[in-house]
């Protein structure tokens, strides 16, 4: 119930998502070479990053950000992922971003000329604007067609608002977002339905839950996680069904009753909905 997902955007523009659900910590180790941003981003849970043979350490918390250069050595990727943990980490080289940013070179520290041989390392909160485009890159839900142009844009747009530290450009649109508390009553929301998947409450209930009215609700929710709290719901349920079923310790009935289906023709038509196969084919496609 871990898993971690590498997207190259671009020749020198990478991003990572780790999405480690288990009740273990998760390693992970990659080469990154001199010259390359690290971007790291922590939705949920956290993680720490081992340097010079586990001599330093660094830790990234929830709803805070790091990020790592050195020009004169490789800054490789050692990372300790806890438990019910989501990170998204963005590799992208300087001469990329001096590209991007050159005429607001002054504007970051790292990148001005006094700065330019020095390492860098800092922490940053992650802001609403930032949380709500990191969910999104979790949460994708297009056409696998145009998967890699999402992350592209999504890539930048993550990028531009680390570096924008006076305006939320999301406040305009979706004014209660800029309430870091309101964003915080969202995330207990989803955690609510997905505590309670098999049973999940009505939108009312889970708004009196939560102290957020129901519009508030439904527009956060959408605007943060991409979709609806039932069309997240199903997608998580689908989600989460597929790794029980890959785990190979549940047959097709015990899956669908786990996430909510009282008979088993509801899971398969929700599952193949969701994955355009049957659960029973889909195991067999597995073991072939």
């Amino acid at each position: 119930m871990s898993a971690t997902e590498e997207i190259k955007i671009e020749e020198d523009f990478i991003l990572l998502r780790f999405q480690n659900d288990s009740e273990e910590t998760v390693r992970f180790e990659r080469q990154v070479h001199t010259g390359l941003i690290q971007f790291h981003f922590g939705l949920k849970g956290s993680a720490k990053f081992i340097f010079n043979q586990g001599n330093y350490a660094l830790e990234l918390k929830e709803e805070k950000s790091l990020l790592l250069y050195n020009p004169q050595k490789e800054l490789p990727l050692q990372m300790e992922i806890a438990p019910k943990s989501w990170v998204i980490t963005v590799l992208v080289s300087i001469k990329k971003f001096h590209g991007l940013f050159s005429e607001q070179a002054e504007h970051i520290p790292f990148l001005s000329e006094e700065n330019s041989d020095k390492k860098y390392y800092g922490e940053e909160n992650i802001s609403p604007s930032m949380a709500i485009v990191l969910n999104q890159m979790f949460h994708y839900t297009l056409n696998p067609s145009i998967k890699n142009m999402y992350y592209k844009g999504k890539g930048y747009e993550l990028l531009s608002l680390f570096f924008n530290r006076n305006e939320d450009p999301n406040a305009e649109q979706c004014p209660f977002l800029i309430d870091e508390e309101n964003v915080k009553k969202l995330k207990k929301a989803k955690e609510i339905v997905i505590a309670n998947m098999a049973e999940p409450p009505g939108l009312q209930e889970l708004a009196d839950e939560v102290g957020l009215n129901l519009k508030k609700l439904k527009m956060g929710f959408k605007q943060i996680y991409g979709d609806t709290v039932y069309g997240f719901l199903f997608d998580y349920k689908m989600e989460y069904a597929r790794r029980l079923l890959d785990s190979g310790s549940y047959n097709v009935n015990e899956v669908g009753l786990k996430i909510g289906y009282s008979t088993a023709s509801h899971f398969i038509a929700a599952f193949k909905k969701k994955f355009g196969t049957t659960p029973k084919k889909y195991l067999l496609e597995k073991s072939i």
